[in-house]
């Protein structure tokens, strides 16, 4: 393997590197604004906590139907 062979195999590899960490770092985010939402949720309908995600997925249709 030459030299230059050696530093594209190198720069390929960093390539791949920062793509996963960008990928990492939106995934962290997402996360994090999902928690964030799902507290203000809480905040906002105190029982919504005692619910199952199908409970809560029709409650929430329900409450924001369009009004005919």
């Amino acid at each position: 393997m030459t030299e230059n062979e050696k530093k594209l195999e190198q720069l390929k590899h960093q390539y791949e590197e920062a793509i996963m960490r960008e990928r990492a770092k939106e995934r962290k985010a997402r996360t994090r604004r999902l928690i964030q939402e799902g507290a203000i949720l809480e905040k906002a309908f105190p029982k919504v906590t005692g619910m199952s995600l199908e409970q809560l997925e029709d409650f929430l249709w329900e409450l924001f139907k369009p009004v005919r």
